[in-house]
């Protein structure tokens, strides 16, 4: 570390860790490169200490997202961005060390945030597109974000630092949350994850009929808190009107995320919220009206929706490469594509549709 006084936001976090912790000396792993000197590491260091309750786990801190030494953003009440990452790893009594895959996993949300500028807040999910813990079966391929649940934020002489905690989820409880909300699908399941731990071998919540039934009922009652969504594969072709014949408007959308823009329709246009899908050049804002209709202009296309033509697109919302025609009296065809899912390499490991 640096000398005293040098690191007034490392120093914030380490008095933070000390009240939970007391006198236990982490598992620290720093980075001999900084990243703004071309360093492969983003983030300045991850400690990872021993937890007990509600079982042995292994409980990783970071530092790095907010600022460490001097102050250097412009905004004085948050310190850089506003959070640091935990994580909660379940660890059998004969780990001595963690394993470095969560380290390299922390290491790479460091990275993503750092290329982005896009930041965590609770509530958000991700999605890993395979294994959080690569070469493994295990059914996590997502991710979470909610508060931890034993380190409550801190102000700093930089500002404020919250700490959001990171937990392994299925596919079909990102489903569920983007459906209807993180914090319902958790609170539903906590019996299963206690203290939102991360275990590499558990099932999925959802095959827990009592937690897919709250998540159902909560759908229905509350709708989908989903309001923004990016979409990998998401084009718009305008139609073309002629002499002798016209063409409708195209919209084409990814057989991975199909079922779950579907789900949010329904989880959104009848209780008159609005959806957007971004994808890389194209937007698309999802509105409840009186009719089905379209507008578009040169920033993003508005689609309008009834009750009945959200359930008739819902329906037909499938992950399956094929083309239907939406119930619009100036025409939308909706084309679903195949989703080819690759690894680090840029290999197809899978393909959807």
């Amino acid at each position: 570390m640096t000398e005293e006084g040098q690191a007034p936001g490392w120093e914030a976090i380490d008095g933070a860790l000390e009240r939970l912790y007391g006198a236990q000396e982490p598992k620290h792993y720093g980075t001999l490169i900084p990243y703004a000197m071309g360093g492969s590491d983003p983030l300045d260091g991850i400690s990872a200490y021993q937890a007990e309750e509600p079982v042995p786990h292994w409980h990783f801190v970071t530092y790095g997202f907010s600022e460490l030494y001097q102050k250097e953003s412009g905004d004085p009440e948050e310190s850089g961005y506003g959070f640091e990452l935990t994580f909660r790893l379940v660890r059998t009594q004969e780990e001595e060390e963690p394993p470095a895959w969560a380290l390299n996993l922390l290491q790479n949300m460091g990275r993503y945030v750092f290329s982005s500028g896009n930041v965590f807040r609770a509530g958000d999910y991700m999605d890993a597109n395979g294994p959080i813990c690569l070469d493994s079966d295990t059914r996590l391929t997502a991710l979470a974000f909610v508060r931890d649940p034993e380190l409550p934020g801190i102000d700093t002489p930089n500002g404020r630092v919250e700490f959001l905690q990171m937990t392994g989820i299925t596919q079909d409880e990102l489903a569920a949350m983007q459906a209807w909300n993180t914090f319902g699908v958790l609170d539903a399941g906590a019996a299963h994850i206690p203290s939102y731990l991360t275990d590499l071998e558990r099932h999925s919540l959802m095959e827990d009929k009592a937690v897919s039934d709250a998540v159902q009922d909560g759908l229905e009652r509350e709708g989908s808190s989903t309001g923004f969504l990016f979409v990998d594969q998401l084009g718009w072709t305008p139609g073309k009107k002629g002499w002798l014949r016209k063409t409708a408007p195209v919209l084409t959308i990814g057989a991975k995320q199909a079922d779950i823009i579907g789900k949010l329709l329904l989880g959104r246009i009848p209780k008159g919220r609005e959806l957007t899908l971004a994808g890389a050049g194209h937007s698309v804002v999802f509105k409840r009206g009186e009719q089905a209709l379209h507008m578009e202009d040169s920033q993003e296309v508005t689609i309008v929706l009834d009750d009945r033509s959200a359930r008739e697109m819902a329906q037909n919302l499938v992950p399956q490469a094929r083309r239907f025609d939406a119930p619009f009296k100036d025409g939308l065809t909706v084309e679903i594509v195949k989703t080819e899912i690759t690894d680090q390499d840029g290999s197809v490991i899978r393909t959807i549709g």
